[in-house]
């Protein structure tokens, strides 16, 4: 078990997705073909036949939303994966989509980047939870996301123990 535990994007936040994304579009569904989309509803990778879809998502003004902060500038939105209905949500509590180079990105209560630390895809688990550790021994940090290093996309948060 972490100690570190990843936070989907919460049924709430994922239902209102599912009507219009955070830049105001429409969702539109696909049956995924492939399979391995990350999925951050339930933080796993698709299976082939999914119907899922890719959506804005802005995590940090969700936060921002829910604690009173303001990000100004560090206020971003991206491209993230969802399924197209609500699903169970993730299934187990191991740290996920830790195969890859991933940035752990700490932000402060106030929402600003603090710095962030790249975890090599050797270190999986222990690396994760060694980054966290130590984002969150800086009292300064409020939360941290990880993202991943080729285009920057959101992966999930992680909030101070």
């Amino acid at each position: 078990m972490t100690t570190y535990p990843a936070r989907p994007i919460d049924q709430v936040v994922l239902k209102d997705l599912r009507s219009a994304d955070d830049q105001g579009r429409k969702m539109v569904p696909v049956i995924d073909d492939e399979g391995g989309a990350m999925l951050r509803c339930c933080l796993r990778r698709s299976e082939r036949g999914e119907r899922i879809a890719l959506v804005s998502y802005a995590p940090l003004r969700r936060w921002a939303a829910e604690t009173g902060a303001d990000p100004g500038a560090y206020d971003e939105q991206g491209p993230v994966f969802i399924h197209a209905e609500e699903c169970a949500g993730p299934d187990g509590d191991d740290l996920p989509f830790t195969n890859a180079h991933r940035t752990v990105r700490r932000y402060s209560a106030e929402g600003h980047i603090l710095g962030g630390r790249i975890v090599e895809e050797p270190d999986g688990q222990d690396g994760f939870e060694a980054a966290f550790r130590n984002a969150f021994d800086d009292p300064a940090v409020a939360l941290v996301h990880v993202r991943a290093v080729e285009y920057g996309c959101f992966l999930y948060e992680v909030r101070r123990p």
